[in-house]
């Protein structure tokens, strides 16, 4: 079966600055690889008329489909439909059904409707008109020479609204595509490479048509299996024998065989044993429990959190005591442990977590550098600590703090 394939044409000045992060192409990425199309390139360009030709001719070229994201706005620096236009020899008319709904929005706002606003309703009329239900701007999709061209706001909620209830239905109709199956085995405590050379035997017996791919990030490793296949069931029968073997292979170190979060790999551990939680932060300053109540329902099991920046605040809320402070400072094991006794006592929770550790760039010591942390984990009759020095920025230590200290909580519930 052939390779139906996609390019992402990003536009935005704003991208090229870094003042904007693209974060349309990943998603849809993920939205078309679920429907069995490739992503064959992305490719980031500024708001210029010949920039835009030239990309999409030469994506055209390589590509089944050519998606646009950007440049739909009120702006004079929004020049995309003008440049579609030209691309496909057409003139803009206006839409009647893209006018109502932007006299909807502004007027459901009591807001003052400018002739920009209005413009906004104009559209190629070579093009098939996608409605915007999330906003004021259509989307357009265009064929041309067996192509598929399709311009999308660059707004992420509107995108993703258009690609949902219009776009990836009508790609699913229009193209045969493969069935693609994935399964995510999770793992940690062993390091890509050592992972990879006990894989070695079973990577090598895969068949052409299932892949293997590492992803490792920020403590944990990901190993993602995919199948490429005409029948969908098939495919995935196929992939879950190989799964399952691929997971006893590595059974001392898998954190769970479903493709999510920490944070959620916790929660449902709370919820199946019906008990609660709650944290004790400094050095992370509240984000192991922004992680975890991230995730929907928390409320079951999340009872709170006590952060503790300051030693005052560490003996007012949490019972630490000065003497421990004094005698070995705020990063050590003896705070961290009266930390998590403070918690489990204030927060009336079954288990807690307990963190304090220096993220850096400086505070740090000879005997203390920067990246010591403590984490203390337990419950009203066992408590663990575990100590890490960490090697990166301060954003990186908070984040890779926050998954240690979950991924220790993960095994001291499934004792």
């Amino acid at each position: 079966m052939d390779k139906i394939t996609t390019s992402i044409i990003t536009i935005g000045d704003e991208l090229l600055i870094g003042q904007t992060i693209d974060t349309n192409s990943a998603w849809i990425a993920q939205q078309l690889n679920a429907i069995g199309i490739w992503v064959h390139r992305r490719v980031a360009i500024g708001d210029i008329k010949e920039d835009i030709m030239e990309a999409m001719a030469k994506e055209a070229a390589v590509s089944d489909i050519v998606l646009i994201t950007g440049g739909l706005g009120p702006t004079a620096d929004d020049i995309t439909k003008p440049t579609l236009c030209e691309y496909f020899n057409t003139h803009l008319v206006q839409n009647e059904v893209a006018l109502k709904n932007v006299l909807h929005i502004f007027e459901s706002r009591g807001l003052p409707l400018l002739q920009r606003n209005i413009d906004q309703s104009m559209v190629p009329e070579a093009c098939t008109v996608i409605d915007n239900m999330r906003g004021t701007a259509p989307g357009m999709w265009f064929e041309k020479e067996g192509k598929i061209y399709v311009s999308m706001p660059g707004v992420p909620h509107e995108m993703q609204g258009m690609m949902e209830n219009y776009v990836l239905p009508q790609l699913a109709q229009h193209f045969r595509t493969p069935s693609v199956v994935h399964q995510t085995l999770v793992t940690s405590g062993m390091g890509e490479s050592f992972v990879a050379e006990r894989l070695v035997a079973f990577e090598t017996k895969l068949p052409a048509h299932i892949k293997l791919a590492y992803l490792p990030s920020y403590s944990l490793l990901k190993l993602r299996l995919t199948a490429f296949g005409d029948d969908k069931l098939t495919t995935a029968a196929e992939l879950s024998i190989l799964f399952h073997e691929m997971k006893e292979i590595l059974l001392d170190i898998t954190v769970t065989d479903q493709d999510i979060v920490i944070s959620d790999v916790v929660g449902r551990l709370l919820l199946e044993k019906g008990k609660t939680m709650g944290t004790a932060e400094s050095c992370t300053g509240g984000y192991i429990s922004s992680a975890i109540t991230a995730i929907p329902g928390s409320s079951a099991y999340f009872k709170g959190s006590a952060v503790t920046y300051a030693n005052e605040m560490k003996m007012k809320l949490l019972g630490v005591k000065k003497e421990t402070l004094e005698a070995h400072g705020a990063v050590s094991e003896a705070t961290v442990r009266e930390m998590l006794a403070g918690a489990l006592k204030l927060l009336e929770v079954d288990y807690a977590i307990a963190v304090s550790g220096i993220m850096g760039p400086d505070g740090g010591t000879p005997e203390k550098p920067v990246g010591t942390v403590w984490i203390a984990v337990g419950d009203a009759t066992k408590a663990v600590t575990v100590k890490y020095q960490l090697r990166y920025d301060r954003e990186r230590n908070i984040q890779m703090t926050a998954v240690y200290a979950m991924n220790e909580l993960r095994k001291l519930i499934l004792e």
